[in-house]
């Protein structure tokens, strides 16, 4: 079937379950809800609608059988302002988007404070072994200094041209 007519039923859908639920809904144990997605299969026969509720886990627990009890009505508001010949069954699954999203946002605070961790442990350190590891052997044996105070071979102690001073077509040219 056609998936972008699948995908705007499943965007009206979300929006009629949503004024659904703001407006004619009146049952008490419905909390604070947002309608998040709505999916439609292709042929149009079901309709899945992605919903999350703001509070702990009873409040949860009494959102899905509030939900659960008002499907008929829903669907059949569905039906009638869709105008469509078969009426997608409903079901309502709970989103787990808020929850991955503080599942992220508590693995970047651990990150965070690691980071800290090494940084308040990393601020008094020096490095272990010789300041400047890549000399080059025979460098600091027989190379003179430069007035600017580097050896011969360059900063570093790296060769910093080719071996005898030639030019081996490497493409460049030395000013």
């Amino acid at each position: 079937m056609d998936q972008a007519r699948a995908r705007k039923l499943g965007e009206r859908i979300a929006q009629i379950v949503a004024e659904m639920l703001e407006r004619r809904v009146k049952d008490p144990r419905l909390g604070f809800v947002t309608v998040t997605e709505a999916r439609v299969t292709g042929d149009l026969r079901e309709a899945t609608v992605f919903y999350t509720v703001y509070g702990d886990e009873q409040e949860r627990a009494a959102t899905a059988a509030a939900l659960a009890s008002a499907t008929g009505l829903i669907r059949s508001e569905v039906g009638r302002q869709t105008g469509l010949r078969h009426t997608p069954s409903i079901s309502f699954q709970p989103d787990t988007l808020p929850g991955n999203a503080k599942n992220i946002e508590d693995l970047v605070a651990r990150a965070r404070e690691a980071d800290a961790a090494l940084a308040a442990a990393r601020a008094g350190a020096e490095p272990a072994g010789d300041p400047d590891p890549y000399k080059v052997p025979g460098a600091a044996a027989g190379a003179a200094a430069d007035p600017d105070g580097e050896d011969a071979a360059g900063p570093g102690g790296l060769l910093s041209e080719t071996p005898a001073g030639r030019d081996q077509g490497a493409g460049y040219s030395r000013s």
